[in-house]
């Protein structure tokens, strides 16, 4: 696995970045597509794009600060530093959000209207962004011999299982045998094989993708064709991928904590409530609107 998709000279272009260039292009065209079954003008999806990609940015930088604020107060210029990482997804979905209604209050359409074009395109390109992560060698799980009690336990334990098991003799180690067939051994250049140097890891990058890619398949051609009211797809889109982090932090090894928990798994369960109280609401709302 190598970052560095190819190199000319100084010019270097990463996987990484042609992932999420590759997923920006493909999902304005699905975003059209969208808003054009809906009857609304292609041209609306393509200056929303710029928008909700500024704005998740934005809020997936400031989400990752707000989560590690004491290092960025000791190295504040570290904050604009995007290029050393530290991006969290969560924070996009709320920065897009912002600025998603930012654009519907500008342009006088309803939110929740963009988020529905926006759902199935976006759940795609975290899909195909994963890809990146993989060649960077980020987004990395535990080492498979874990114990799944350790993986699945809802406080992050996990490292203190593994300071244990590093302490143990070598015979002692061998007891703890590879539990799937499929983990990873990344380069010692990347971050996971830095932390986990020439040990098979779980590929959660690659579970992620697959279920986004599920996801995707769902929205796109089950819940987009229903006649749901405007907001209800946006609303789903936000569950179904919550559920998908749930599961996919169960077996990641550097998921930002809050007060001792994975922050994943408390902001997803937070955005599951809500969404849900949410759709409640809007079907609530069309059925008295055509009764």
């Amino acid at each position: 696995m190598n970052p560095i998709f190819f190199a000319i000279g100084k010019i270097k272009i990463t996987y990484y970045g042609m992932m999420y260039a590759i997923s920006f292009l493909l999902g304005i065209e699905l975003g059209k597509k969208a808003a054009k079954d809906k009857g609304f003008s292609p041209e609306l999806v393509e200056n929303y794009a710029f928008v909700a990609m500024i704005s998740g940015l934005l809020g997936g930088r400031l989400y990752y600060v707000l989560f590690n604020l004491d290092y960025y107060l000791r190295y504040p210029a570290d904050i604009i530093a995007v290029w050393k990482g530290g991006m969290a997804i969560h924070g996009g979905i709320i920065g897009g959000i912002i600025g998603t209604c930012i654009y519907g209050y500008i342009k006088k359409i309803n939110p929740l209207q963009l988020g529905d074009f926006a759902a199935g395109p976006l759940i795609l390109g975290q899909g195909i962004g994963r890809i990146g992560n993989l060649m960077n060698g980020e987004i990395y799980g535990v080492p498979t011999f874990t114990p799944y009690k350790y993986i699945f336990s809802l406080k992050p334990n996990f490292y203190q299982w593994f300071n244990f098991y590093q302490s143990l003799p070598l015979e002692e180690k061998m007891k703890y045998t590879e539990k799937v067939p499929w983990g990873l051994v990344f380069p010692l250049s990347s971050p996971a094989g830095e932390e986990f140097p020439n040990l098979p890891l779980h590929p959660a990058m690659l579970y992620e993708l697959v279920l986004n890619f599920i996801g995707f398949i769902f929205i796109w051609f089950f819940l987009r064709k229903k006649d749901y009211p405007v907001g209800v797809v946006w609303c789903s889109y936000i569950i179904i991928y919550s559920l998908i982090r749930i599961f996919v932090s169960f077996f990641r090894a550097e998921d930002l904590m809050f007060m001792g928990l994975r922050a994943p798994h408390l902001i997803s369960l937070i955005m599951i409530i809500i969404s849900g109280i949410f759709i409640i609401f809007l079907n609530k709302k069309d059925k008295m609107a055509k009764n």
